[in-house]
């Protein structure tokens, strides 16, 4: 039998395009969806019957895609529904963005083949620092020392507690604005300045963490049983120095990194524990030599370090998509 894939993304997803090109060359058709096109590019749609039998089906270019009979979703960087531009009214754009993410959601998680890196809920848990850091703890990893708070007077107190050396960050990893137009935001030092706005606090509880050290920085890729560590040396530039995320690739040198045996189960454990069959999990290796937990990322980038390391990250996904593991190399 054929294996299909159904990959979940955003249009101009390069990374999801090799894998599709490699599972392609391995026999397996691949289908690549942006939700975001949907209903207006593309449709999906769905019956039921008294009998019992439900169908549900993908109307892409052209073709009916029999949805039951996938092998696999791989929800990779799936976009936000985004209605027609001829609906000028935010809060009718924001009710129909909210029906078709509702219904799509629904129809991948009534899906029975295997989806990766897990259901989308499974996924949108896992990524909330509120929820797997605890875990994190649990497992034995080193944490910075963490306060999620609305109280100005508390951050005020874990500022002072840490020399006024902390760091702040998103909550969580949702961009600000609009699927139109999109807004990040980085790791940032909190300095004085910052502390004169403390008031604003009161309407969101904030992430802040003590400053850590850093000798370098890792991404550590999960897929299936196999573990990909990568030293990122942020602090080869001041541009990188508190988020790496900023890329200066000139001056930040990626490396092959061997993690310890212990370190490398504990991250399998975790993202088995959170129910998913691939994370990206960054964290700090210090001077002493100690290794400190910041996050893990259900569907975090691997392309770039694939590119500067040789590392075969994406075999590694066209086994899991293709077989839902992948061995450890003996």
């Amino acid at each position: 039998m054929t294996e299909q894939i159904l990959v979940l993304t955003d249009a101009e997803d390069v990374t999801a395009e090799r894998v599709a090109a490699l599972l392609t060359s391995r026999g397996a058709e691949v289908l690549l969806l942006d939700p975001g096109a949907v209903p207006t590019g593309a449709q999906v749609e769905m019956t039921a019957a008294g009998t019992g039998r439900v169908r549900r089906w993908l109307r892409l270019g052209g073709r009916d895609v029999d949805l039951d009979g996938l092998t696999c979703v791989w929800h990779r960087r799936p976009t936000a529904p985004v209605p027609p531009h001829t609906v000028d009214d935010p809060d009718v754009r924001a009710h129909l963005s909210g029906e078709v993410k509702t219904y799509l959601d629904g129809v991948w998680r009534a899906l029975a083949c295997r989806q990766v890196p897990a259901t989308r809920d499974v996924i949108d848990r896992a990524d909330r620092k509120s929820y797997h850091l605890p875990a994190a703890v649990e497992l034995g990893f080193a944490v910075p020392p963490t306060l999620i708070t609305s109280d100005a007077d508390r951050l005020l107190d874990f500022y002072d507690e840490h020399d006024g050396k902390i760091i702040t960050k998103p909550l969580h990893r949702s961009p600000r604005g609009t699927a139109e137009a999109p807004m990040g935001r980085y790791t940032e030092p909190v300095s004085t300045r910052d502390l004169g706005y403390l008031a604003a606090l009161r309407l969101a509880p904030m992430i802040v963490q003590a400053y850590v050290p850093k000798d370098v920085e890792l991404r550590v890729t999960v897929v299936g049983a196999v573990v990909f560590a990568v030293e990122i040396h942020s602090q080869a530039t001041r541009h990188t120095r508190y988020d790496w995320r900023r890329y200066d690739h000139q001056n930040t040198p990626l490396q092959v990194h061997a993690l310890p045996d212990d370190v490398a189960e504990r991250c399998r454990t975790l993202v088995d524990r959170l129910g998913l069959s691939y994370g990206a999990i960054d964290l700090i290796l210090t001077p002493e030599g100690q290794y400190v937990f910041l996050e893990i990322n259900p569907n975090g980038q691997y392309d770039w370090l694939e590119l500067a390391t040789g590392l075969p990250i994406t075999a590694a996904v066209a086994d899991l998509l293709l077989t839902g593991s992948v061995e450890v190399p003996s």
